[in-house]
């Protein structure tokens, strides 16, 4: 017997298989998807099992395979279709598609070592009466009573009676201790959720996916905020459990949203896995043997969810489709949603894709019925959308409010004096921008990147949120000895200010800085939901998918500030992010008020947010892609030519475009080389290249040309990015 193996390696030179001989010992344990440990230039390396064959052609010397390293398959027939599939379609190799997939437990490369979580329990060796009267002490007996009564005991618990006596008892053999396995996440809430009673539009949109649970069909919920489309997932979910199939259900950075999993777990109780980054490493491998032993049927997760080795599935979905999150930045750059789509179609069952605000790219679909779209106009409670202000922050100044307008300050205190609650948002961290000398033009930047250091003043930190750098701040100048100057405004800053102008107020803060430990996205949204602060302020991480029925009041601080970004997507996520934030106020019994501060009142995307119309939005934002032939009227590839010398990047950044230009076809648009937006991240210089195209065969024969010509530079490297969303 012989079989291909793939190695465990990211290196592209060596993305293909090699072939090894199997020992008539291990040949009852060779399955397709397992990893086996093999030689490999002196050295001893894991694999996956790609194929298996009675005989091998070649002519020279085939080693053996050295061990089989897992006892069941962790790479399906299906995970190996969707790893062909991202190798082809985002150019990356097929060892780190596979390796995404699986749990660091499960990649040797990591030289991790997660142990399985074991309990000790404590039960009777004997029969009770003769237990009793081997006792010769009262914690003896008090042991061995727990034990009875209950049937067997933790050792922990045990063990805080006396632990001299548990070991006694042990030792006499009157009791004896068994070891089961546990999981490290437990089902917190008990609390059983209660299904609710669809409304017309809801019922609609939940017959049209059950409808149509046998087949592939794509579908597009467009609900506005607050219109019961959680519910309609987990009722359409309960259908899909009724015929035993399985759920896989994607959220967007599954750590910020702890009431949407709380809600889950409610209704559905042990029979649902979470996957995402927040988990711990040992965490994560128990889920995902959770899924691997069929003891749940609902997976939900951020991104790399989707590659949830379920069996039977029945349906996809993915909850807030707009997020960014979806798309991985590195290698392999795979969009969850292109991959779900892929997984939908090969398994023939149907995807729903969720959003207040879908991406343009996937409302065009619906109109060419490549998507059915489902709309929930209403919200659930029959509440009305909260009234948008916009407030001109140009007339504020003059006023002598540069942060807080008069009108928001007067909303707040309306607010407070009814006992409501209130967000406020300002989309960047810290507590100042930029730190400069008026004097001599000094600015505290970082060494490793084109940008200047952000202040936080909690611990008088300067930090690059590139590359981490930090530093610390100086009491002056520290060129010239003059003061230095804050410009800039951020969470950390705003906390201050509004703490000075109401100093009864009790705010918390949620941002990257006050979320870094474990669970502290849960704690936060906990306290503030309770009604033990009045208000929360933070970063986008407070639109999404939050629900507190007592804010009344959404503030936004800069609500202009993204439009400024230079990216064709400014608009669109602009939209996105403000009309979301708004849906955070008047969920339930209160009508909802959303101040927007800016300096651009008349602005076409901030009137769409104010009015709170998609289809406006929907309709101004697809002109001008069109006049400027972006997505969706035509598809992008992002090149990123990256190296430490400067000379040497813009030299093969020119080459590459030039190389481009000569080989794919005329229809297609190559912009640059140009420099990237941030042009040096931790020393190391950037130039990018944008493809455009609608129907190009040369084009992606001529990309793996460029990437197979990268592999063997040394000095300067290439980064392909299909379907970008940032450029």
């Amino acid at each position: 017997m012989y079989i291909d193996v793939l190695l465990e390696l990211k290196n592209k030179q060596l993305d293909q298989t090699y072939t090894y001989k199997v020992p008539v010992f291990l040949e009852k344990e060779i399955k397709v998807g397992k990893r086996v440990r093999i030689p490999f230039n002196h050295r001893e390396l894991e694999g996956y099992i790609l194929s298996v064959k009675d005989s091998c052609e070649k002519n020279f010397e085939i080693l053996e395979v050295l061990d089989v390293i897992d006892e069941e398959i962790v790479l399906n027939n299906e995970l190996l279709k969707i790893g062909t599939f991202m190798k082809d379609t985002y150019l990356c190799s097929l060892s780190s598609a596979f390796a995404i997939m699986l749990p660091s437990a499960l990649k040797a490369s990591l030289k991790t070592n997660v142990n399985k979580k074991f309990e000790t329990y404590l039960s009777m060796a004997i029969e009770y009466k003769k237990a009793i009267s081997l006792c010769t002490s009262e914690r003896q007996i008090d042991i061995v009573n727990g034990i009875k009564k209950a049937g067997f005991l933790q050792k922990s618990e045990a063990n805080k009676i006396s632990v001299s006596s548990v070991n006694t008892l042990l030792k006499k053999k009157i009791i004896i201790e068994q070891k089961e396995e546990v999981y490290r996440l437990q089902n917190k809430s008990r609390e059983q959720d209660v299904k609710k009673v669809l409304n017309e539009e809801q019922k609609i949109a939940f017959d049209a996916i059950v409808e149509n649970l046998k087949k592939h069909h794509k579908f597009l919920l467009h609900g506005v905020t607050g219109s019961g489309k959680t519910e309609i997932y987990m009722q359409v979910i309960e259908e899909v459990i009724n015929r035993n199939q399985t759920a896989i259900v994607l959220v967007p950075e599954i750590s910020l949203t702890p009431q949407f999993v709380s809600n889950f777990k409610a209704r559905f109780q042990d029979n649902v896995a979470v996957l995402h980054s927040g988990l711990s490493q040992g965490e994560k491998y128990d889920e995902w043997r959770k899924i691997t032993r069929k003891e749940v049927q609902i997976v939900i997760g951020a991104r790399s969810a989707i590659f949830a080795p379920l069996n039977n599935l029945g349906i996809i979905i993915v909850d807030e489709e707009h997020s960014d999150s979806y798309k991985q930045e590195n290698s392999p750059r795979y969009h969850a949603i292109e991959v779900a789509e892929f997984r939908a179609e090969i398994n023939e069952i149907p995807l729903v894709l969720g959003s207040a605000t879908p991406t343009l790219e996937r409302m065009a679909k619906t109109t060419k019925n490549l998507y059915t779209r489902l709309e929930l106009k209403n919200r659930v409670n029959k509440n009305l959308l909260p009234i948008c202000i916009s407030i001109d922050m140009a007339q504020e100044i003059k006023k002598g409010n540069s942060i807080i307008s008069e009108r928001l300050k007067t909303e707040i205190e309306a607010s407070l004096s009814r006992q409501e609650q209130i967000i406020l948002l300002l989309n960047r961290r810290g507590f100042a921008t930029t730190i400069t000398c008026s004097n001599c033009g000094f600015t505290y930047k970082c060494p490793n990147c084109d940008i200047t250091l952000t202040y936080h003043k909690t611990n008088h930190s300067l930090r690059c949120h590139y590359c981490g750098y930090t530093t610390f701040k100086k009491e002056n100048c520290p060129d010239c000895k003059e003061n230095l100057n804050f410009y800039g405004l951020g969470t950390e800053k705003l906390e201050q200010i509004v703490k000075e102008l109401f100093p009864d107020i009790k705010v918390l803060r949620m941002d990257a800085d006050t979320t870094r430990k474990k669970n502290s996205y849960e704690t936060i949204v906990e306290k503030f939901k309770s009604g033990e602060y009045n208000l929360l302020l933070g970063t986008q991480m407070i639109s999404k998918g939050l629900d507190f029925p007592r804010v009344s009041l959404v503030g936004v601080i800069n609500a202009d500030e993204s439009l400024n970004i230079p990216d064709f997507r400014s608009g669109e996520k602009t939209f996105s992010l403000l009309y979301q934030a708004a849906g955070r106020a008047g969920r339930k019994d209160t009508l909802g008020t959303v101040v927007l501060q800016t300096y651009n009142p008349n602005n076409p995307i901030l009137k769409c947010v104010e009015e709170q119309s998609y289809e406006k939005f929907y309709m101004y934002e697809m002109n001008i892609r069109k006049k400027l032939k972006y997505p969706p009227y035509y598809f992008l590839v992002s090149l990123k030519i990256t190296s430490k010398e400067y000379e040497e990047c813009s030299k093969e950044a020119t080459k590459v475009a030039n190389y481009l230009k000569k080989k794919i076809s005329d229809t297609s648009i190559v912009l640059g080389p140009t420099t990237a937006n941030v042009f040096k991240v931790n020393n190391i210089y950037r130039f990018n290249i944008v493809v455009k195209y609608r129907f190009d065969d040369a084009l992606f024969p001529v990309l793996k040309e460029l990437d197979k010509l990268f592999v063997l530079n040394k000095k300067v490297s290439l980064e392909i990015d299909v379907n970008p969303v940032k450029i």
